[in-house]
């Protein structure tokens, strides 16, 4: 006859004030051998209150052999609100000790929750032991349950289009659907656009350069980095140190032999060059790059405030200077050329120069916007995101890791289709590129994204950046991708001994299926199989430092630049010239958008500049994962070293006129949460 078994379990609610409910809780335990039937834990005086714990004796005569999991469910009390439930964690100590138990049977095991329950969820299984791969379980019934949470979760999170050609994203039709464990409370303190307000009405051209500064001076007269772009935006050093450390540091690049449909010739840039030299040295030299816009050659421009609006997709030629300045020395329009597309230079008439430069940060804005910005790190971060939650079961040490860098995106982004994007949003009212460009532009972005561009050694060596004296942003970005990177190394190596392991990890494999099939579908550049440890060390680190440190370079910028609504024009009321020597002052401000679509413009930029309240920095983690030892320790390293990091960039910010801080890892978000 069986002996009986008994078992203390203690139920532990997490201490948040939001994290009790009125359920009752149903718990049995689970072994290799058999299971107990379900017993109510929060009967009589015990109820699930924010930081209470419960006790429960559980007593069995049934032999349950190891104990693997215990599973929960939340049931709805009939009168009583239908409350969420946050467990911290189950501790299941064994009284009545079975004689053959061994040292693998601990006295008492802890299975960790730290999550949201909810009555609709059904049953919930726990685990206890630490994180592990596929090929490490020891226990039919857990891999049965690795196999049946991938089951679950691939039925309500569904890959969905939003753009042909583009990454997919989450199929959500309200927020709701996310769950508590995938939503979250963005707290920040409004913003103040009282004044940005007022001129919703105004749907006309500027007056004056004095009507632009009085609103710049009510909008911007706090901010330093947008008085210095207001006092330097006509000079053409400062247009070339945008280029490298403005809010779309990722276009510029170096080349060697000019683009055949630039119409530049020798002779024509000779007096832009030193003297001694010529074009052909410069090039070999590596001192010329270029900004080419051909992505945007053709995409339909916007309608805004009943008026045609105007695109264009630059090519504009730049040149490092005996001072180490870059500076523009060449601006065609269009990509095709012709008579009625000139090439401006620096000797041309003023006007007509400083036209040309900002038909360029018109058209560095919809790219910034739609490809750097939302393409590269908010739908990048879904497309990992979905493809996590759908293959990467949560005992996996990946998902694990990747989860806190990439949850915040499906919410987000499910926003931004929503309002931003959508009829009626900012870019359908305010911006050249409307509804009918953003399918067009999303989809050649990606057909032009290549792995090695998402990876930052790759990118600032392939773009000739790593070398330049002034571009803080490749300095800054390689510092931080580095330490990311040590990281993840050793994240990787407490899992994987061998590259064997790698090969044979069927469910890593298969998330990087799921996000090749789902993602950029061209011939990207992006591994089809892992076959090493250092190849999903660089593909965890570009998902992390994209989500993480290449979000904040491109988003928590923007408003600084674009507050001084000429640098930084999201839409072009006059189509661009086609001859030289006409324009005046009074062309450039009527080029500009409208009045009321700049301020709307500016008012979305200043809400997703404001840093959270619950902002949680780089590589700091809520999760009880990352305090077990062997995580926490290289926690530890990694916060260290982005400490050492902030410390350096804080001291070579103190020294610059123009400081940047972007890339300061304590301004860095751990995810895309705005």
């Amino acid at each position: 006859m069986a002996s009986c078994q008994e078992f203390e379990v203690t139920v532990h609610t997490s201490p948040g004030p939001t994290c009790g409910t009125f359920s009752r809780l149903w718990l049995n335990l689970i072994g290799s051998q058999g299971e107990t039937p379900p017993m109510i834990v929060n009967e009589g005086d015990l109820h699930l209150l924010p930081g209470s714990v419960c006790p429960v004796q559980i007593r069995t005569n049934d032999p349950l052999g190891r104990l693997v999991l215990v599973r929960l469910r939340l049931e709805a009390l009939l009168g009583f609100p239908d409350l969420d439930w946050h467990c911290s964690h189950v501790e299941v100590r064994r009284v009545a000790k079975r004689p053959e138990s061994g040292p693998e049977d601990p006295e008492t095991q802890v299975f960790l929750c730290d999550k949201w329950l909810r009555t609709a969820d059904g049953d919930v299984e726990l685990r206890s032991g630490k994180l592990c791969l596929l090929k490490d379980e020891t226990e039919e019934k857990l891999k049965q349950q690795r196999l049946k949470q991938l089951q679950h979760q691939q039925k309500l999170i569904r890959w969905r289009v939003f753009v042909d050609g583009a990454p997919q994203c989450v199929d959500l039709n309200s927020l709701s659907e996310l769950g508590p464990n995938l939503s979250y409370t963005h707290k920040s303190s409004a913003p103040n656009v009282h004044c940005l307000k007022g001129f919703a009405g105004r749907a006309e051209a500027w007056t004056s350069f004095t009507e632009l500064e009085m609103v710049f001076t009510h909008s911007g007269q706090h901010n330093n980095t947008a008085k210095f772009v207001r006092a330097h935006w006509k000079e053409d050093w400062y247009f070339g140190y945008q280029c490298l450390n403005g809010c779309n540091p990722l276009l510029l690049r170096q080349i060697r032999l000019l683009p055949p449909h630039l119409s530049v010739t020798p002779d024509m840039l000779r007096p832009f060059l030193p003297e001694d030299s010529s074009l052909e040295q410069e090039l070999q030299k590596g001192t010329i790059y270029l900004l080419d816009y051909e992505v945007l050659d053709t995409v339909p421009a916007n309608v805004i405030n009943g008026k045609q609006t105007y695109l264009s997709a630059p090519l504009c030629l730049l040149h490092l200077n005996q001072q180490q300045q870059l500076v523009p020395i060449a601006i065609q329009l269009q990509q095709t050329p012709g008579p009625q597309n000139p090439v401006f230079l620096p000797s041309d008439p003023s006007c007509d120069w400083l036209l040309a430069k900002i038909w360029v940060h018109s058209a560095d804005f919809q790219c910034h916007q739609l490809a750097s910005h939302y393409l590269r790190t908010h739908m990048l971060g879904e497309m990992c995101c979905v493809a996590t939650l759908r293959q990467l079961p949560e005992v996996h040490p990946l998902h694990q890791l990747l989860i806190p860098h990439v949850r915040t995106s499906l919410q987000i982004n499910f926003q931004a289709r929503v309002s931003l994007l959508a009829a009626n949003g900012v870019f359908d009212k305010a911006v050249g590129c409307g509804l009918d460009a953003l399918p067009v532009l999303l989809s050649r972005a990606s057909q032009r994204i290549h792995y090695r561009s998402l990876c930052v050694p790759d990118d600032l060596s392939d773009r000739g950046m790593d070398e330049l004296p002034q571009s803080y942003y490749a300095q800054d970005a390689l510092r931080i991708w580095d330490a990311l990177h040590r990281f993840v190394v050793r994240w990787v190596d407490l899992y994987y001994s061998a590259d064997s392991e790698v090969q044979q990890d069927s469910e890593l494999q298969q998330w990087l299926t799921d996000i090749n099939t789902h993602g950029f579908t061209h011939n990207s550049g992006f591994p089809q199989v892992f076959q090493s440890k250092a190849e999903v060390s660089k593909f965890v680190t570009m998902i992390v430092y994209t989500s993480s440190a290449l979000h904040a370079a491109v988003n928590f910028s923007q408003l600084d630049f674009a507050l001084w609504v000429p640098n930084c024009p999201t839409s072009m009321m006059r189509p661009p010239p086609q001859v030289k020597g006409s324009v005046t002052d009074n062309d450039i401000l009527s080029s500009l958008p409208d009045v009321n679509s700049s301020c709307r413009v500016l008012m979305s930029l200043t809400l997703l500049s404001q840093p959270s309240a619950n902002f949680v920095p780089l590589c700091h983690y809520k999760e009880a994962v990352f305090r077990e030892d062997a995580h926490r320790r290289l926690v530890e390293e990694v916060q260290a070293e982005l400490k050492t990091i902030s410390e350096d960039m804080s001291e070579r910010n103190s020294q610059l006129e123009l400081p940047y801080p972007y890339l300061c890892p304590g301004h860095i978000e751990n995810s895309v949460a705005i």
